[in-house]
């Protein structure tokens, strides 16, 4: 099924299973869903479930962090999470801080979800990469899922989860197609990282749309001898630091990708923590891909020089191999 349906099959039968999850946000509801993901929920669940809201970010987290202080989950739908910045206070100083403010006796079982990062020309204001915003944060669980499968079996595990959780997509995913479990008890543990591509000479990192484009580089590098590992890390925070060192000190070189700004990014993290731990394992400096520091051109030929390239990913590759 495509990401969006497996997206729509982990809320449905989340609500299914626990009548204290709900759904909030704009056009969730009588519209479907701005990028479709809720479709046909108000149908099935009511509206007291599936609850349209104002354009009111800062609003209707508020209610969702209150909602979950008394006992729901409330899954917050951000139509995308650019919008997220006018509800950061509620996000960043309620949710992530309430349990450790009142002395562990309130939990914030809130997921807010959306899409986020680089999109097709949707301009400087909504192709933001705002995992950076968050995972800084102590208290907040950061999950970005690459595929279909793990966009169910995540999505269905931060639901669950008795913390609050930002949960980014991505436009450009939802309509790829992938291998979906049906089982609907199909959880995958949060803080859990994936082998994408087994390789033995340069250890890949990457997560999103970054992951597809490493893919199709790794298949081209294999035509010259490069033998290329891929690691997802799904989870931001926690990090699978252990598959990441693991990987590393197989392969002994590292590039990690990512489609943000690159300053005190992702990216700068995993290759602090590479140089920390696995430094007497490489064999070359780890290199950091990154987008331009710049905002997001609406011309579609400035937006590619914007996002990491295929051919930016292969000279790095190439470097880091000599």
């Amino acid at each position: 099924m495509t990401y969006r349906e497996a997206l729509n099959l982990a809320l449905r039968e989340e609500m299914r299973r626990d009548p204290r999850v709900f759904v909030m946000g704009e056009e969730v509801g009588l519209y479907d869903g701005a990028y479709k993901v809720t479709q046909g929920l108000l149908k099935e669940f009511g509206e007291k479930r599936i609850v349209d809201t104002p354009i009111c970010e800062s609003g209707f987290s508020g209610v969702g962090v209150g909602a979950a202080m008394l006992g729901l989950r409330p899954v917050v739908e951000m139509m995308t999470f650019n919008f997220s910045i006018l509800a950061l206070d509620q996000i960043v100083n309620s949710a992530a801080k309430m349990c450790y403010m009142s002395g562990g006796q309130y939990n914030v079982p809130l997921v807010v979800r959306g899409p986020g990062g680089p999109a097709a020309q949707l301009a400087a204001q909504h192709s933001q990469s705002m995992e950076t915003y968050f995972y800084h944060v102590p208290g907040l669980k950061v999950v970005r899922p690459s595929t279909p499968g793990d966009a169910k079996g995540l999505l269905k595990s931060a639901i669950r989860d008795d913390n609050p959780v930002i949960f980014i997509e991505s436009e450009t995913l939802y309509a790829i197609k992938g291998e979906v479990p049906e089982d609907p008890e199909y959880l995958i543990p949060l803080g859990v990282a994936a082998v994408r591509r087994e390789g033995t000479d340069v250890t890949v990192i990457a997560y999103m749309g970054m992951l597809y484009r490493a893919l199709e580089v790794a298949e081209e590098l294999d035509k010259e001898g490069i033998s290329v590992e891929i690691v997802d890390p799904r989870t931001l925070r926690p990090m699978d630091t252990a598959t990441i060192l693991g990987s590393v000190r197989k392969t002994h070189r590292c590039v990690v990708i990512e489609a943000g700004a690159g300053f005190a990014g992702m990216g700068s993290e995993i290759a602090a923590t590479i140089q920390e731990e696995a430094f007497d394992d490489l064999d070359a400096p780890v290199a950091r891909i990154t987008g331009e520091n710049a905002p997001m051109p609406y011309a579609r030929n400035l937006e590619l020089l914007k996002t990491p390239s295929r051919a930016k990913i292969l000279a790095a590759i190439r470097r880091v191999c000599a």
